[in-house]
């Protein structure tokens, strides 16, 4: 099989101190994990791509798996650029994540982008305890300046205690079902985000459906969560539409 395949794992755990520990922190190939000064009683890791990718072929993950107590802050120190290569596979990205009760996980990596000829499956899929807390922000740039996009496929789901509060896909570019550049999906945007906000706060005090901005709205889950989606000419305002709303909907 063609292509590179690597799988890079992050462990936190509380220190018993305050803080919070990183037993595991394992690079593999191209995906680099570095850890950065953190907060309080947060750790941060940085991922850093080694080279350019994913190509056709690739299969990349990464799994994050963060203990009761633990406190993990994960983001990238660039945007990821999906592009064509040699081989005509499609590539694949995995993010697994697991967090227990108790928990907490901030997972904000920069944009990805789909360049043309690309194709590339991404597949996030999150585990919480009942009472772990995640912040979780996905951005998809639909090509370069003045490019048209490849085929990208996003698949997130997101379960609380077992329970599936969110299983949501979207396929856009070449390829992709019909519709997909429509009023009733991107309408002409090409840079689409999500973020999920997953706090215990909600079982009492649920977030309300609104409208955040141009560009943004928030929507209640079911269970301890919220969700909002954005859409925008591109990634900058992108970033402050979801900016914007994660202050709004954030509960720290």
């Amino acid at each position: 099989m063609s292509g590179v395949h690597a799988t890079a794992r992050i462990g936190a755990r509380d220190d018993g101190r305050g803080g919070t520990s990183l037993p595991v922190l394992e690079s593999d190939g191209p995906l680099a994990l570095r850890r950065t000064r953190g907060t309080g009683g947060e750790a941060r890791v940085l991922l850093v791509g080694a080279m350019s990718g994913p190509l056709g072929g690739d299969r990349f993950a990464v799994e994050a798996d963060v203990g009761s107590g633990a406190r993990l802050h994960v983001g990238s120190a660039a945007a990821t650029i999906a592009l064509p290569g040699q081989a005509k596979d499609e590539a694949h990205y995995d993010v697994r994540l697991t967090v227990a009760d108790g928990g907490e996980l901030r997972w904000l990596p920069e944009q990805l982008i789909s360049a043309k000829g690309s194709d590339l499956f991404v597949t996030t899929r999150v585990e919480l305890g009942a009472g772990a807390r995640l912040v979780l922000r996905e951005e998809q740039v639909l090509g370069r300046v003045g490019e048209e996009p490849g085929r990208l496929t996003s698949r997130l789901t997101v379960r609380v205690a077992g329970r599936a509060v969110l299983d949501q896909e979207l396929a856009c570019g070449p390829g992709a079902p019909g519709g997909w550049d429509g009023p009733a999906v991107l309408a002409g945007y090409r840079a689409v985000g999500q973020l999920v906000v997953v706090r215990p706060e909600f079982l009492e005090a649920p977030t309300k459906s609104r409208n955040i901005g141009e560009h943004a709205c928030v929507m209640p889950l079911a269970g301890p969560a919220a969700l909002v989606t954005a859409v925008a000419p591109d990634a900058l305002l992108l970033r402050r539409a979801l900016d914007e709303a994660l202050a709004d909907v954030d509960i720290r």
